[in-house]
């Protein structure tokens, strides 16, 4: 069978506690799941995965980004997601600060979570396996990464590029 491939992309929102934004997806994919807010690249316009991350940020958060308010984190390519469709996914991470949380969205609804709140939440199988710990590894810095996903929900993972953040000194 011959699946969709679909781009999308992923915004990684911090607050001035370095508390992580999600949303409560009221939509699929990941209906009930806490995720990073994002959304798919209009192809058919030729939208780049940067457009397609600030539209999104505006139209779910309210923000006004620019490129420049950016940092590429991962690229991450899904394999037979679910078994429905092949995913690419350009993770970004908003450099400003937010102030205050967005208000609840068509989308969903939304939070900020410290780091260690992120075990307890109903999040992807594939973003607890690998996506989270690979883009805390890779904060300021690069990675890719690819998921063969399986029917009976197994996922084999594979670290494609890595540039860790510089040190700071």
């Amino acid at each position: 069978m011959v699946l969709p491939y679909k781009v999308a992309t992923l915004i990684y929102a911090f607050n001035e506690r370095d508390e992580v934004l999600l949303i409560e997806r009221t939509q699929e994919p990941n209906r009930g799941f806490w995720s990073p807010c994002g959304g798919k690249l209009k192809t058919e316009q030729g939208e780049s995965p940067y457009a397609c991350a600030c539209r999104e940020a505006r139209e779910e958060t309210e923000l006004h980004l620019t490129a420049a308010d950016l940092h590429l984190t991962g690229l991450i390519s899904e394999h037979g997601y679910q078994g429905q469709t092949h995913w690419l996914m350009f993770l970004f991470e908003i450099k400003p600060r937010l102030v205050a949380l967005p208000p609840a969205h068509r989308e969903g609804r939304f939070e900020f979570f410290p780091r260690p709140a992120l075990a307890g939440l109903k999040i992807p199988q594939t973003d607890q396996e690998q996506i989270w710990p690979w883009f805390w590894a890779h904060r300021g810095g690069f990675f890719a990464a690819h998921c063969h996903c399986h029917a009976d929900g197994r996922n084999d993972w594979e670290l494609e590029a890595s540039l860790p953040a510089e040190p700071t000194s």
